[in-house]
């Protein structure tokens, strides 16, 4: 069941375009992924998917409704999650605090945390009571990706979550990726540099260059040497 669908979608940032007529697509129990080099619309896509950024042509569809003009919070409640490049913790918050903030769009009595984040991320329940700044990059996504699940997400969007992080610990996030397509509740949107983990990970996939898609395919046609060759630097 496709769960969320970009239609033709433009951004400008002033008279900059960022995104010329990009269409993607996400089902549950998939992993999408938008691959591409710095600079090519990626994060842009996201913004717009999660109404961080208002997009100035296309549709935005979720679920089947129309949500091109709802605002974030709007988004969230309908099951959106976003993890933001940089991961964007509050760095002064405890752990638990920081998890706890992924309530605001629950209804009162799903307030709670579920035990899945702990079980796909041990080491965040050692550190409940740690503030969200002391910890390393790689707890930190691992924190942030956690925050999202307690939103009890349909549609899970995640920018770059292997940059800058340890070996370990990006095996740990694929695991956890993994895991979560295989319990056929959410779709998931993955933007990735990484070759190797969008590989072993997308079933989809799609190449940006330019704010534009000039590649799509299955996780067949990932591992072609044209693919690489537009995400070589």
């Amino acid at each position: 069941m496709t769960m969320l669908s970009v239609e033709n979608l433009s951004l400008h940032y002033g008279a900059a375009q960022a995104l010329r007529g990009v269409s993607v697509e996400a089902a549950v129990g998939e992993v999408t992924c938008v691959l591409g080099r710095n600079g090519v619309g990626k994060t842009s896509l996201l913004r717009a998917i999660a109404g961080h950024r208002p997009v100035s042509g296309g549709a935005i569809r979720f679920d089947g409704s129309d949500i091109t003009f709802l605002q974030p919070y709007e988004r969230a409640g309908l099951g959106i999650a976003y993890v933001p490049q940089g991961r964007e913790i509050f760095p002064l918050l405890t752990v638990r605090e920081n998890l706890e903030t992924g309530f605001a769009p629950l209804k009162r009595a799903e307030r709670r945390l579920p035990g899945e984040i702990f079980e796909l991320f041990p080491v965040l329940k050692s550190m409940l009571h740690r503030r969200g700044g002391d910890l390393s990059g790689g707890q930190q996504q691992q924190l942030a990706i956690a925050r999202a699940l307690v939103t009890r997400p349909r549609l899970l969007v995640l920018d770059e979550p292997t940059e800058g992080i340890q070996p370990s610990i990006i095996k740990d996030i694929g695991r956890a990726i993994d895991y979560l397509r295989g319990q056929k509740s959410m779709a998931i949107l993955l933007v990735e540099q990484y070759f190797e983990f969008a590989r072993d990970l997308a079933d989809r996939f799609v190449v940006m260059e330019r704010g534009e898609i000039v590649q799509k395919g299955t996780r067949q046609a990932l591992g072609r040497d044209d693919v690489r060759q537009r995400l070589a630097i």
